[in-house]
């Protein structure tokens, strides 16, 4: 007889899969980026993408890997506490777009491109601007406060990518709910 998980279970296993891939993927390349190219201005980061992946997915359980995400950023780059402040609190505003998922429906979201891709961006773009408005309430001048937007334009180029791709794959940017409900009416010959 093959035991079966319970929801909280596999909600459990799959949210530590995806911080474990977030903090692995972050280290990694800001570790890369320090040692191989540290006088390069611009940053690459995936926290954006995955964190709006685990929004599409859990909803509000996605704070978990956007203060996740800022805080291997500032462990991996030896950051202040400041810095802790600023990306790991400041990526919380992302937990803004849980507003459009919810109006919108995340049905209508995975099933639309252009509004997977925004998703994703709008998802970025909070965190910089969360990082920014911190940095400001902590001292910073505006003109740094911009640097959260331009130094990390290329995380916007792959933000988007990585929405666009992941959509496409079954299950991946879904509602977990909604997809294991979709998976056992397939399995019981619903479809």
């Amino acid at each position: 007889m093959k035991r079966q998980l319970s929801f909280r279970q596999y909600r459990g296993i799959d949210l530590t899969l995806f911080a474990v891939i977030l903090c692995g993927s972050e280290w990694l390349l800001v570790t890369s980026a320090t040692h191989w190219f540290p006088d390069q201005l611009y940053t690459v980061s995936l926290v954006g993408a995955l964190t709006a992946i685990v929004m599409m997915r859990w909803g509000p359980w996605a704070a978990i890997h956007a203060f996740l995400g800022g805080a291997v950023f500032c462990l991996a780059s030896h950051g202040s506490g400041r810095q802790f402040l600023i990306y790991a609190v400041g990526n919380l505003l992302s937990l803004l777009m849980l507003i459009p998922l919810r109006l919108l429906g995340g049905e209508r979201i995975r099933n639309d491109s252009f509004l997977s891709v925004c998703f994703g961006l709008g998802t970025l773009l909070l965190m910089q601007l969360g990082r920014a408005l911190l940095a400001m309430l902590t001292g910073a001048d505006l003109r740094s406060a911009l640097g959260f937007f331009t130094t990390d334009t290329l995380s916007l180029l792959f933000t988007g990518l990585i929405l666009w791709v992941a959509r496409r794959a079954d299950g991946i940017f879904e509602d977990q709910k909604h997809y294991l409900l979709r998976i056992h009416k397939e399995e019981k010959g619903g479809f």
